[in-house]
């Protein structure tokens, strides 16, 4: 019974009250873009790696000035040589989520020469992550290719 007269007086309560009014829907030219999320310097940076061919035109139909200061970063970035500005992307956008857990899967995965030249390689915060090997010392006659390989395969488990 409780229930009923509950449901009833709420429904006479809403024909008591004024009746909604809906607001009136916003024309094209009223709806605005919002603002920009990303730094320009990162948004040139992502159009110039993935668009280089394009990126001029497109950061040019951003707002005039935001475009001429984009446009300033995307001259520095398409100056810096490939390896910088790889570089500067690593370090704009990070390492993967699950970047330490597929480094920890490659060494246990690698060779044991493989495995002392890429702790050598690594950087101090993902060293103390492994223990374990952190008394391997690298040799000193190891090989570059071997090194060059080492490297590469931090990269890829990072990126």
């Amino acid at each position: 019974m409780d229930v009923t007269r509950v449901g009833r007086v709420l429904r006479k309560a809403r024909k008591l009250l004024p009746a909604r009014k809906e607001a009136p829907r916003a024309t094209v030219a009223e709806v605005t873009l919002p603002a920009l999320s990303l730094p320009l310097e990162r948004i040139a940076l992502v159009v110039c790696v993935l668009a280089r061919d394009r990126a001029a035109e497109l950061l040019g139909g951003l707002v005039d000035a935001e475009a001429g200061r984009a446009l300033r970063h995307l001259e520095r970035f398409a100056a810096m040589p490939s390896a910088q500005r790889q570089g500067k992307v690593a370090l704009e956008f990070g390492e993967r989520a699950d970047g330490a857990h597929r480094l920890a899967l490659f060494l246990e995965a690698a060779p044991e020469a493989l495995r002392q030249e890429a702790l050598h390689g690594l950087p101090p915060y993902h060293r103390s992550r492994f223990p374990l090997w952190e008394g391997a010392a690298s040799r000193a006659d190891a090989a570059p290719a071997l090194t060059a390989l080492a490297e590469r395969r931090i990269r890829e488990a990072l990126r």
